[in-house]
């Protein structure tokens, strides 16, 4: 999906200071010869602090940045991975009692790929309505509660906690957003779910997310029957990635070599190349996974920490185009594309 006139006036985050995997190690946290491995550095951890605090706090950046006030804002977008608080409660209200005010509001529950969500969600909503001018995304998780185990819940990753916020403008901006694009591969959902029952949900009787058990159980079910319908699911998977990436490129208008960087999941150096640089036939140098091994898979928020990261720190400057992609259960799959229009007039 092409999206003219859809400017990035600002982005904020929330990210808390990190436990590095040594310490992990030390603490019997993280398995030694998996820290070897998969070569993460550590993980954010925000203690105490609820995302939906450090949604606001984010959004609160994001929103000063931008120059506009909240009273100019015309939709809240809030993307969520994990429990935000009290069940039967929604988090975007916290942000609407304290920020942004009575606007239209909503949570999406999109996995990963929440904000590449919202960035189509808030376009369209912007579009529908000339006088609709801006537009607040925010993402936020923290992953340290008793039925969550950040170090172990996954062989790919570590799972760090952060918030990060997006201000898109159909006016002005320091970047611009070119296209949005999403596939979804349904018949591979059973690859997040395995065959853990759907009801009642695990985390009502008290059982912690494992993906790494529901990994495993997959790849041995594949391994067994390679020609089956899912093993050809997974392969449709890997095939749609250059697919969708190619249809990002080509609403922007731009192809592939004029990318200066890529923003993935944080995930383990493997799982970049493999589910990431190597189907776009891309160097690990134009990704973001230095930074991103560092913080640990901050769900919905990593592609916009890294964005932030590279116009904060120099490394990605007017003129030049990132890439944005995700994926997500379901089997969801999107691409998005950035232009750098100019230097944003903050560095921190």
């Amino acid at each position: 999906m092409r999206t003219p006139d859809t400017y990035i006036a600002a982005v904020g985050s929330f990210l808390p200071a990190t436990v590095r995997t040594e310490e992990a190690v030390a603490q019997g946290l993280y398995p030694a010869e998996t820290a070897e491995i998969h070569e993460l550095g550590g993980a954010a951890v925000a203690g105490p602090v609820p995302a939906p605090e450090m949604a606001l706090r984010a959004a609160e950046v994001a929103v000063k940045r931008s120059g506009l006030a909240a009273e100019d804002l015309d939709l809240l977008l809030y993307a969520s991975t994990w429990l935000q608080g009290p069940e039967g409660w929604l988090p975007h209200s916290y942000l609407q009692r304290h920020l942004v005010g009575p606007i239209p509001a909503l949570e999406i529950r999109q996995g990963c790929n929440g904000m590449f969500s919202g960035l189509s969600m808030a376009f369209e909503y912007l579009r529908a309505d000339p006088a609709r001018t801006s537009a607040l995304l925010v993402a936020a998780d923290n992953f340290g509660t008793p039925l969550m185990d950040r170090w172990r819940m996954s062989a790919l990753f570590v799972a760090g906690d952060a918030a990060a916020a997006v201000v898109l403008n159909r006016e002005d901006g320091f970047a611009q957003l070119l296209s949005v694009c999403h596939t979804a591969i349904p018949e591979a959902e059973e690859i997040h779910r395995a065959s853990e029952p759907m009801f009642p949900p695990g985390v009502t009787q008290g059982k912690a997310p494992d993906f790494s058990a529901r990994m495993r159980e997959i790849t041995a079910k594949v391994a067994a029957a390679p020609d089956s319908p899912l093993g050809a699911a997974l392969a449709q998977v890997r095939d749609q990635i250059p697919v969708v990436v190619g249809q990002a490129l080509a609403e922007a208008g731009i192809e592939l070599a004029d990318i200066a960087r890529v923003a993935f999941l944080n995930c383990s150096r493997e799982a970049t190349e493999q589910r990431c640089m190597v189907p776009l036939g891309l160097p690990m140098e134009l990704s973001t996974w230095e930074f991103g091994r560092e913080i640990g898979h901050c769900s919905a928020s990593d592609q916009i920490l890294s964005f932030e990261h590279l116009v904060t720190t120099g490394q990605l400057g007017p003129g030049q185009y990132m890439l944005l992609f995700g994926s997500a259960p379901g089997v969801l799959l999107s691409a998005a594309v950035v232009k750098v229009l100019r230097d944003p007039g903050w560095t921190a």
